[in-house]
């Protein structure tokens, strides 16, 4: 039973999320033959103020892109 684990920054809708879990089980499906209903798909998602790159979170990262 292949579970697959996804962790992104929040800030994505509902129907992008379920468009990720949709093509990550469809390539889990392909790539190993696995039976569908065996296939477990989990989307964390993570506030940007607690994720960082570089030193600076990705909320702090936007802000300075926006200036």
């Amino acid at each position: 039973m292949p579970l697959i684990e996804a962790t992104i920054a929040e800030g994505r809708t509902p129907e992008q999320i379920r468009s990720l879990m949709h093509e990550v089980h469809e390539a889990v499906r392909r790539s190993l033959g696995s039976p569908p209903e065996s296939i477990r798909v989990v989307v964390r998602e993570i506030p940007r103020t607690h994720w960082s790159s570089g030193g600076l979170t990705l909320e702090e990262i936007a802000a300075r892109e926006a200036r």
